[in-house]
């Protein structure tokens, strides 16, 4: 049973959940004129004319929107050692580094010391909603892959480091007064955490986590990307896991003492019984359910599963069966934004609530997105007086309408484009919950082509559906790049799979080459329909390649990239690249390759309707009676008549005759 004191904790956060929801727009309207109070003096808002003013409006006027590029010369001189108030008031404490793995450049993103109050309150916001969905959370351990990353220092001595690494070691250290209280929280100790080894890490927090199993109560990472490594590594090392388990004594391979010495003396003893149950679990030909199995107390698997990251869903699913799969926060290096109130929702409707005490929040609309369609070519790098004038409000957002993050911290960024596109799928109380989407401007293109991740992600994840998971396979992983080295250029996309309880066999000899030419057709098919022009009637795309690679083929893509600095708990394969070193190593690693058979279905005046999603196939028929066109909007036939007073449309989607109207360049009269 859970404490008195627990149960209190839960209902003051609960009540704080409601508080903050309720008064979305007069909190944020606090935050901003908390953040314009203290900073009216610093050099970024003084550049550009705000004088002092704390108000929505001149904040509105003078301030404008700003992207890395912008304030990169202000970070520089920050990192070089400038300590006058340039973009803050209060010192910057150290730089924040992004993953850089989703399309760009590391960046130095600012914080302060108090941020690290406001992320443990949001946190235990979101730990509130867990052990309201999961009763007795508290009374176990979480088995939690943390991987830090190593530290490095500005030319001026700032640290900088990566978000995850600057919360947890601000919050563990390795003569951390509270190691008892957080060992009762986490399998493992604060050594296995901060060791910065991967491998020594890997192995210590899966080997204190298996002599544990039966206190484990929850299983996470950051990303699902994470803890599918932490299972394969399982997959590789059990045996030699479990020989440490029945003898009491710790692989040679782990060198660090202080970890040696941790897990030696407080977690790792003697236990022949549990390395049986171990080695006869994992001897299985099949591993479905693994983590129920080792884990049977496990309420929950917590990873972030939401935009690209929803392709991972099925070989989670699988290693899970049926165990909770839940996406928690929505964070980044620029601020922890969202939470999710609902941790029992399905994986693939995960909504996150943006909590208003955290950051200033605005949103820039991006054209035409309120729809399941392709986003990238509306998405501009820049923008004009107009467009900045139509940023929206926390509370002002609009029910399915698509925009990108744009956020006000209290470290020092003014209206700064995050990155993320976010759509409005419902509102708690005055707050909009969002779906996650994708990093905006991630995208393949030859020609006037645009497809981004997460069209891209959609077509994979239809392929997949209807050719491989029949087969009993799955798609581990994939990324693409655009190959224009060929005459025409053609998309070229990387796939490793692997087919459930098949393990001897090679990838190339699982499955059909027949599958995989149509799961190419397939991925042209639920392209947008200006690729399928320019590859069907212009010919300038050529036919899609399909390479698979070897298995384990991505897990050295992880690796290249953590050599290169990015950090193991934040990595997220990109989905496009540019010829270099990556493309080098997937092309090194291919077993076979395979090309669209045929090329795919494309009608002459075919508009891509971004309201849902349908096909407008324009001259269907010209009646001449009523003298109009009649064509088939989503198998709905509709009439354009023409007549003296112009062209009248009869209409089952105002949205839908947008497309229409925008497309045949007339003037509309609407009845």
């Amino acid at each position: 049973m859970e404490s008195s004191s627990v149960t209190m904790k839960n209902n003051e956060s609960l009540e704080s959940i409601e508080y903050l929801t309720r008064n979305a727009d007069t909190i944020q309207k606090q935050v901003l004129s908390e953040i314009l109070t203290r900073n009216a003096g610093v050099e970024y808002l003084q550049r550009h004319g705000l004088d002092g003013r704390t108000d929505i409006d001149s904040f509105n006027k003078f301030v404008p929107i700003s992207t890395y590029e912008d304030i990169k010369p202000d970070i520089n001189r920050i990192a070089n050692g400038d300590k006058s108030p340039i973009l803050c008031s209060h010192p910057i404490s150290e730089f924040l580094t992004s993953s850089g793995t989703s399309g760009g450049e590391r960046k130095l993103i600012p914080t302060i010391e108090e941020e690290l109050d406001r992320k443990s309150f949001f946190c235990s916001l979101s730990m509130t909603l867990m052990n309201q969905c999961f009763p007795g959370l508290d009374n176990g351990k979480a088995m939690y892959f943390i991987f830090l990353k190593s530290e490095s220092k500005t030319p001026g001595g700032l640290l900088a480091r990566t978000a995850l690494t600057n919360f947890y070691r601000s919050t563990l250290s390795r003569n951390s007064p509270s190691e008892n209280e957080l060992h009762s929280k986490y399998t493992s100790p604060n050594a296995a955490i901060l060791c910065l080894d991967n491998y020594q890490s890997m192995y210590s927090q899966m080997l204190c986590g298996l002599c544990l199993h039966k206190e484990v109560v929850r299983v996470g990472a950051s990303f699902s990307f994470t803890f599918i490594r932490a299972i394969q590594f399982l997959e590789t090392n059990w045996s030699v896991l479990c020989n440490d388990i029945r003898t009491g004594t710790l692989n040679p391979a782990i060198t660090d003492q202080l970890l040696r010495e941790s897990v030696l003396t407080k977690i790792l003893k003697p236990d022949p019984v549990l390395a049986d149950f171990i080695d006869a679990e994992c001897s299985k030909k099949s591993w479905k359910g693994i983590i129920r199995s080792l884990w049977p107390n496990t309420k929950c698997l917590e990873v972030v599963v939401t935009g690209t990251m929803s392709q991972y869903i099925p070989t989670l699913e699988y290693y899970s069966n049926g165990l909770p799969i839940v996406s928690s926060t929505y964070c980044s290096s620029e601020c922890f934004a969202g939470v999710n109130l609902n941790p029992l929702c399905n994986p693939v409707d995960v909504l996150y609530t943006l909590i208003p005490t955290m950051a200033f929040f605005e949103f820039l609309p991006v054209q035409g997105s309120n729809m399941d369609g392709d986003t990238s070519s509306n998405v501009k790098a820049t923008i004009n007086e107009k467009e900045q004038n139509e940023l929206v409000d926390l509370v002002d957002v609009e029910l399915g309408v698509v925009y990108e993050l744009v956020v006000t911290t209290y470290a020092g960024l003014y209206r700064y484009r995050v990155g993320d596109l976010l759509r409005v799928a419902a509102f708690k109380n005055k707050a909009p919950q969002f779906n996650f989407i994708c990093r905006k401007n991630v995208a393949l293109s030859i020609e006037a082509d645009k497809t981004d991740e997460s069209e891209l992600q959609s077509a994979v994840q239809k392929a997949v559906t209807n050719h491989l998971t029949p087969l009993n396979a799955n798609l581990v992983d994939y990324t693409a790049y655009a190959d224009t080295s060929t005459t025409p250029g053609h998309y070229v996309i990387f796939w490793e799979y692997n087919v459930h309880n098949d393990g001897s066999k090679t990838t190339s000899q699982v499955v059909p080459s027949w599958v995989f030419e149509d799961c190419c057709l397939d991925i042209e098919e639920s392209l947008s329909s200006v690729y399928r022009q320019y590859r069907v009637a212009v010919k300038s795309i050529g036919p899609l390649e399909m390479k698979i690679v070897e298995r384990g083929t991505f897990n050295e893509v992880m690796d290249y990239a953590i050599s290169l600095g990015a950090s193991l708990s934040q990595y997220k394969t990109p989905r496009s690249l540019k010829l270099g070193p990556i493309v080098d190593l997937l092309n090194s690693r291919v077993v076979s390759n395979y090309h669209s058979p045929k090329c795919p279905t494309w009608a002459p005046n075919e508009v891509q309707s971004e309201a849902d999603g349908e096909k407008i196939i324009f001259g269907l028929g010209f009646d001449r009676k009523v003298m109009g066109w009649c064509f088939s909007v989503g198998g709905v036939v509709c009439l354009i008549s023409t007549g003296a007073i112009g062209e009248e449309v009869f209409e089952p989607d105002g949205e839908i005759w947008d497309e229409v109207g925008s497309y045949v360049g007339s003037n509309w009269l609407r009845s």
